[in-house]
């Protein structure tokens, strides 16, 4: 069974999806069968880092709100990550662009390390304050997965998996994803949003024991384009 999740760095729903869907997994009979692919989907392509700006004010800017008000939505997201183990840290999170974090994701994938690279490219961003952004960063947390940090920093450099990351985000369209994270199982059922780890588990088992496409969406929790939780 194949299992497609289009995520996005930023995206404080997708770590928590992730793991919803990891306690799902951890249940399922059949969890040796099943392939994960992540896909890239960026929410907010133009993003550029500014400078000192925390992501309180940014989500403040956004939502035309305070920067106390951004904090307390801030601080409701990390209480709902806490349930599922994680402990983010939304007072060191350096807002940046995650093109460059996608294709290091695709890059680590070549060397079958791509859902590890997943897993520490957002702990790094969420629990770590580090930049992801940053081509420095990127090729010490490769370092970390046991890839040569000095290749992964020259690749980057380069346009290396930029049409990776572009095919997912077409082919996001052509599925018609429009906020994450989303998950397609075998081309059967797509669960749009970090849904329970319960649901994910149900789809999990029918998808198992169909031999017949089944065309179903489910919506839950998720980021929309251009950043909006």
């Amino acid at each position: 069974m194949k299992v497609e999740i289009w995520s996005d760095i930023m995206c404080p729903f997708c770590y928590i999806g992730k793991r919803r869907f990891e306690q799902a997994l951890q249940q399922f009979d059949h969890q040796e069968a099943v392939e994960v692919q992540w896909r890239s989907f960026e929410l907010d392509p133009n993003m550029q880092t500014v400078p000192g700006q925390s992501i309180h004010e940014l989500l403040a800017a956004r939502k035309g709100v305070s920067v106390a008000q951004g904090k307390q939505m801030n601080d409701h997201m990390a209480g709902i990550a806490k349930e599922v183990g994680l402990d983010y840290d939304f007072d060191r999170v350096i807002p940046t662009n995650t093109f460059l974090a996608h294709r290091f994701i695709h890059l680590a994938g070549e060397h079958n390390l791509q859902d590890a690279a997943k897993e520490r490219v957002l702990a790094a961003y969420f629990t770590e304050g580090r930049n992801v952004g940053d081509l420095d960063t990127l090729a010490k947390l490769g370092a970390e997965l046991g890839l040569d940090a000095a290749q992964v920093h020259a690749t980057l450099e380069t346009d290396a998996y930029t049409n990776q990351v572009r095919l997912d985000e077409y082919l996001a369209q052509q599925v018609g994803v429009r906020g994450v994270p989303f998950f397609v199982f075998d081309e059967k059922y797509a669960v749009s949003g970090a849904q329970p780890s319960e649901l994910f588990l149900e789809v999990l088992e029918k998808v198992w024991s169909e031999t017949q496409p089944v065309a179903q969406d489910m919506e839950g929790a998720s980021c929309e384009v251009d950043g909006d939780c």
